[in-house]
């Protein structure tokens, strides 16, 4: 079968927010489709009758090529259609695994995947996707550079850290880089660790607040994460869905 070409047309830009997802090898577009329709769903749970613009699609296991391939043109044509109205639009990305969602208002990223992971894992849902693994929240994006760090830096961290009356906080920092060899990891752990500053402190394993760094080609975001990002597989959901055994030795 010729490879599939998706138009999913925005691009992330500065000031926006969104959730990345990683998802199985040359499953791109059916991820795409399952996790539209998860969000959407959890969408109205959460925030109620919300204009969401988006139909639940057939479980490709009960396609045929010919039909998976006119679904994805037809939730292609409702993305294109719908985009300004949408909670969830999704950002073609030129890795492969690796997908975008854009956000809007009233979605809160970081509280809404939480809200995700937290019900697979407390089986308060069954498994709705085959093809999606780690959904990454990003708060807010910026440019990647210096300066747009610091900018989104100050924008996100400034609500858990630099709030009056706030306790001290322990904190690890999580960086991602894809397709970027100008900013570097280290550099960016000590920027952030420094924008965040005293009285609170470093703390790799009993962290109460984990600093989630992405970024990507000429885009960069972040989030924080509460103290339970590892219990929740680091926010893979097909890892809390299907955890791998364990071996005794």
């Amino acid at each position: 079968m010729p490879k599939r070409s998706f138009s999913l047309a925005p691009s992330i830009n500065p000031g926006d927010a969104g959730i990345w997802a990683t998802c199985n090898m040359h499953k791109e577009g059916l991820c795409t489709i399952e996790l539209r329709n998860l969000f959407n769903e959890y969408a109205g749970l959460i925030y109620g009758d919300v204009t969401a613009n988006g139909a639940a699609v057939t479980d490709d296991a009960q396609l045929g090529s010919d039909d998976i391939e006119a679904e994805i043109n037809k939730e292609v044509q409702v993305i294109q259609t719908s985009k300004k109205g949408a909670l969830f639009v999704p950002v073609k990305i030129d890795v492969q695994c690796v997908l975008f969602f854009k956000t809007r208002e009233p979605v809160k990223p970081v509280s809404f995947v939480h809200r995700i992971c937290s019900d697979a894992m407390n089986k308060t849902t069954i498994k709705q996707t085959r093809h999606a693994k780690r959904l990454t929240p990003m708060s807010r994006m910026g440019k990647a550079t210096e300066k747009g760090l610091e900018e989104v830096a100050k924008a996100v961290l400034a609500p858990v850290f630099h709030r009056e009356g706030v306790s001290t906080q322990k904190f690890a920092i999580r960086t991602t880089i894809r397709n970027n060899h100008a900013m570097k990891r280290d550099n960016i752990i000590k920027r952030v660790a420094d924008l965040v500053g005293e009285p609170h402190t470093v703390d790799l394993k009993n962290y109460n607040q984990m600093i989630l760094v992405d970024v990507y080609r000429n885009i960069l975001g972040m989030s924080v994460v509460g103290s339970d990002f590892e219990e929740l597989k680091r926010f893979n959901i097909a890892e809390i869905h299907e955890p791998e055994p364990t071996l005794n030795v």
